[in-house]
């Protein structure tokens, strides 16, 4: 399982609400973050420079490798945030129902987005668990961005690697500039509907 499947797999959980735009751009972060980890790519700046071809055994993870743009300028990370990002979260969702990650929900407590889905009990989910209850920086992170808070406490490790720290800063403001969209859409809506009304 990569760092997306993991967080994917935390923002499941009823107790949290994540908006699918949010985590798109959160997952879209953790395969960058995952690939600079494999050596796929670097972070030059706030820049994605592709580096090797090195075999990745997650197809999603392989699919963003090969979507690097390669020519330069190198793309802007929030630039691959925006364009990775977009639909992701459905990606995964189908990804992990296909793998027999997810099933659908009998019950109807949990939601996620139009779907019901529900994490089946699979040596990844129990993994993901463990990376939440451990409190490993990069999930939490990332986690933190969408909303969904750890446990870490303020003497625990924070994130080490220079680049890492870059990629969840930059989908942090990616996410905080969706959030602005949606307010301002909002706000227009509003004014909309009262001139329609009128007085």
């Amino acid at each position: 399982m990569t760092t997306a499947k993991d967080l994917f797999i935390i923002a499941m959980d009823p107790k949290h609400s994540v908006g699918q735009g949010d985590l798109s751009l959160a997952l879209a972060g953790a395969e960058l973050i995952d690939l600079i980890g494999a050596e796929a790519v670097a972070v030059d700046g706030d820049r994605v420079v592709p580096g090797g071809a090195p075999a990745l055994d997650d197809r999603l993870l392989d699919e963003a490798a090969k979507n690097l743009a390669r020519e330069t300028p190198h793309e802007r990370i929030e630039d691959w945030l925006w364009r990775r990002g977009r639909d992701l979260s459905a990606a995964y969702q189908a990804a992990l129902e296909e793998d027999g990650e997810l099933t659908r929900a009998r019950s109807g407590r949990l939601s996620f987005g139009s779907e019901r889905v529900e994490p089946v009990d699979t040596p990844a989910r129990r993994r993901a668990a463990d990376r939440w209850s451990e409190q490993e920086p990069v999930l939490v992170a990332l986690a933190s961005v969408v909303g969904i808070d750890g446990e870490q406490s303020e003497d625990e490790p924070g994130l080490d690697d220079e680049a890492v720290t870059t990629v969840v800063a930059i989908v942090h403001d990616a996410v905080m500039e969706l959030e602005a969209v949606r307010q301002r859409r909002s706000i227009e809506n509003a004014a909309f509907a009262n001139l329609w009304r009128g007085p």
